[in-house]
């Protein structure tokens, strides 16, 4: 996730806004640290154009 935020140019402040999170939580699921809810993991697919399979490490 933090290299997808550094391709679209993002700061944590800025995409933990567009996910409706605070920045420590952004954060948090960058480094592993809490599990990203359902919710939250989808708005990161679509935020990032990413597939669900990427985003798992699952297709590159």
């Amino acid at each position: 996730m933090i290299r997808l935020r550094f391709e679209n140019h993002l700061t944590i402040k800025e995409a933990a806004q567009k996910l409706a999170v605070s920045p420590k939580t952004y954060s948090n699921y960058e480094k592993g640290r809490i599990k990203i809810p359902l919710d939250k993991f989808i708005a990161i697919c679509i935020l990032y154009n990413v597939s669900a399979d990427y985003l798992l490490g699952l297709k590159r």
